[in-house]
């Protein structure tokens, strides 16, 4: 199921949360309400940690993790480290990143298995994120940009990518990820997919401006509706019914 949320008055819940399927952080600082929509969703299956990264809030745009592994940049402080380490389940490997390219969330989108990499990463990071992470690693761009971590969003079950991403990319890429790709978009038609969005292998968070429509196709795409069939075709139908009531 794919639940909608704002993190303040922003829409962009990728830049401010990452989801793995082992746990899922949050920028310290929101209202209330948006950490109980991850902690209703999530805390009976994974923790959620409520932290920062740098003393910054925008924690989905420094890191990247997976079910793994969390990889943190070497900004990240001592105290910010040994929390993550603390309420992280222990078999997560918590690696700090010296890297010029420091955002490491923009620069990376991986699942379990696989990472799509920034061509201009260090080839030590990139070591690092195959021994931590536990993937294997490929040099690319989605629709020209080289910030694969923030027009990419992908899971065990799939991926979302920049919606003028052309076909033939499309087909590339699903052949290196070996799960299914699609163009779309979050947010009422931002492309900034990785900003606007984040997905576990059963449940995703995108900001309260987006559409029915590109909620289908998220819901679609990483095959969350599976999850939850058990729900009866009544309840996703109220739930669909709600959420265009709301953006009319």
């Amino acid at each position: 199921m794919a639940l909608r949320t704002r993190f303040e008055s922003s829409d962009d819940i990728g830049v401010f949360a990452k989801l793995t399927n082992s746990y899922a952080l949050v920028g310290a600082g929101a209202s209330k309400n948006f950490y109980t929509v991850f902690q209703q969703e999530l805390q009976e299956h994974i923790p959620v940690v409520v932290t920062s990264i740098a003393v910054c809030r925008v924690i989905g745009r420094l890191v990247v993790g997976n079910s793994k592994g969390l990889l943190v940049p070497t900004t990240t402080t001592d105290q910010e480290l040994q929390q993550l380490r603390d309420e992280l389940p222990e078999a997560i490997k918590v690696q700090r990143v010296e890297e010029r390219l420091s955002a490491l969330g923009n620069c990376v989108a991986c699942n379990d298995h696989v990472a799509l990499i920034h061509n201009e990463l260090d080839k030590e990071t990139e070591q690092i994120i195959k021994d931590t992470l536990g993937v294997e690693t490929f040099r690319t761009s989605i629709a020209s940009n080289q910030l694969v971590g923030s027009y990419c969003v992908l899971s065990n079950q799939g991926a979302l990518v920049h919606p003028k991403t052309p076909a033939a990319d499309m087909d590339e890429l699903s052949s290196l990820l070996q799960v299914p790709v699609v163009a779309g978009t979050v947010n009422r038609g931002s492309d900034v997919v990785g900003a606007g969005l984040v997905v576990n292998d059963w449940c995703a968070f995108t900001g309260l401006s987006t559409t029915s429509t590109e909620i289908s196709v998220i819901e679609s795409i990483f095959k969350l509706r599976e999850t939850y069939q058990g729900t009866g075709a009544a309840t996703l139908s109220h739930i669909r019914d709600s959420i265009v009531d709301e953006l009319a």
